[in-house]
């Protein structure tokens, strides 16, 4: 499946987790959305997971993806298949997938390269209020979690 097909159908959150300090950080790209490849298209609604989720929205598939376009390390990032959020679309349903760094630290430099730099939630205010409870999910699964999750 080309990168192409699955990108209107996926979002990424793309975060890293340092157990030591208990930061978490999420990339914020230039555009000033918090997903990538792009914001979710307005209108967009959450709604449950379908019964059944094509491969379309593979967990797996999603994070090869991001892994070959942006020139990630794919062996220092894990999908976290706990995280499972959906938005409805005019062009159908979109999955929200959370990819997390296990890397000791945050590869800035790497993401800076792409556009995007890591920030604390806290420096994330003015972001779409929308992406903005998504992170809140993340940090309430990774946090609440004790940062084992994926």
């Amino acid at each position: 499946m080309r990168a192409a097909d699955i990108t209107p159908f996926n979002r990424v959150i793309l975060a890293h987790y340092d157990r030591y300090s208990a930061a978490l950080l999420f990339a914020r790209w230039a555009d000033g959305s918090l997903l990538w490849p792009a914001p979710l298209p307005e209108p967009a609604e959450p709604m449950p997971a379908p019964p059944v989720a094509g491969p379309i929205h593979d967990g797996e598939v999603v994070r090869q993806t991001i892994i070959t376009r942006c020139g990630l390390n794919g062996g220092a990032l894990v999908h976290v298949g706990e995280f499972i959020h959906w938005a409805q679309t005019e062009a159908g349903p979109v999955r929200i997938h959370l990819l997390r760094f296990t890397t000791p630290d945050a590869p800035k430099a790497l993401i800076e390269a792409q556009g995007a730099r890591f920030h604390h939630l806290a420096q994330l205010r003015g972001a779409a209020m929308s992406e903005l409870m998504l992170l809140r999910e993340v940090f309430n699964l990774i946090v609440g979690g004790s940062g084992e999750r994926g």
